[in-house]
């Protein structure tokens, strides 16, 4: 049994943190630190877990903890631990975008580690401190990681992604309002979306002879949860290699698993899962990839980068159904 702790608690990482946490068979929540609601009980911000907690919001940290997970805003993680002292022995889980960069990745003599467990599994069972990826780059990195890790991407990859309410965080704006939100779709960032970075990093780290363009549009979708991706490019080969390649790569992955037929959102929502369908259409090779973004793309993937670090089994309190009717 190991004690963690959350910081930045409110937000919809936590609760989803803590949903899955409060049933974990190998720790104990030490505590939950929020800035604006300490002294409430969690109960009273994340309404789903009633009865299953009497926990409260703190606003102290206790140093002597196994894990801490950062579920705070871009660019106020390193701030925290610039003013927080924790024990030389803790581990860090960020949800963050502060470490997912190399150029960002070493903070304080920590050097941060990429959290997607598909792509460094045996990294992560060695780390002290995990970056978690970003939502749309779990979903396009599962997409396209068997092509670059066999240098299969030669020409431009087109990728069409569309996300819930929830990719915004709980935080209200115009966009996140539900007058505005329902019955309606937009795009925003076309072509300059912050995973960017990430997900160039990656393939070129696998592809590094020849790094193709990614033109991404990530849209905004009338619902509350999940993403939904599609990303074409050209391919040389047949339908069952592209199949055999992609089932070698995920053979012995817990989470991500090839469809042989067309997908939709509700076989993943509230589920750690990431789906994939391959399709060839005029020799273009068509991939379809979804995941719940607070779960696989956020909370999920950070339980599941603690379980390799602490040698659980990778799948411990994960084992999640999904909303299907």
């Amino acid at each position: 049994m190991i004690k963690i702790g959350i910081v930045g608690g409110a937000g919809y990482t936590a609760g989803e943190l803590l949903r899955i946490l409060i049933h974990h068979k190998k720790i104990e929540i030490a505590f939950v630190y929020s800035t604006t609601r300490a002294g409430h009980s969690i109960s009273s911000v994340h309404q789903d877990l009633e009865g299953d907690t009497d926990l409260k919001f703190s606003n102290s940290i206790q140093s002597d903890i196994a894990v801490l997970f950062l579920c705070l805003g871009h660019g106020l993680s390193k701030n925290f631990l610039s003013k927080n002292t924790l024990s030389a022995s803790t581990k860090i889980i960020d949800l963050s975008n502060d470490f997912r960069l190399n150029s960002n990745a070493i903070f304080q003599d920590k050097q941060f580690i990429y959290g997607l467990p598909e792509l460094n599994y045996k990294d992560i069972q060695k780390a002290n401190f995990v970056a978690n990826p970003g939502c749309f780059a779990t979903a396009i990195q599962l997409a396209l990681l068997p092509l670059a890790a066999n240098g299969l991407l030669k020409e431009a990859v087109h990728v069409n992604a569309v996300t819930g309410a929830t990719g915004a965080g709980s935080t209200l704006s115009e966009t996140t309002h539900f007058t505005w939100r329902s019955d309606n779709f937009s795009h925003y960032k076309a072509f300059e979306h912050q995973h960017m970075g990430e997900i160039y990093q990656t393939i070129n780290g696998l592809q590094k002879s020849h790094m193709p363009p990614i033109h991404f549009i990530p849209n905004r979708g009338n619902f509350s949860r999940g993403i939904f991706a599609t990303a074409y490019t050209p391919i040389s080969i047949d339908i069952c290699t592209v199949k055999a390649i992609y089932g070698k790569y995920y053979e012995s992955s817990k989470f991500t698993f090839i469809s042989e037929k067309p997908l939709h959102l509700k076989q993943v929502i509230n589920t750690n899962k990431c789906l994939l369908h391959l399709e060839i259409h005029q020799g273009q090779l068509l991939i379809t990839s979804i995941l719940d973004n607070l779960l696989k793309g956020a909370s999920g993937q950070a339980v599941q980068n603690m379980n390799l670090i602490f040698g659980f089994q990778e799948d411990e309190g994960l084992r999640l159904k999904s909303n299907y009717f």
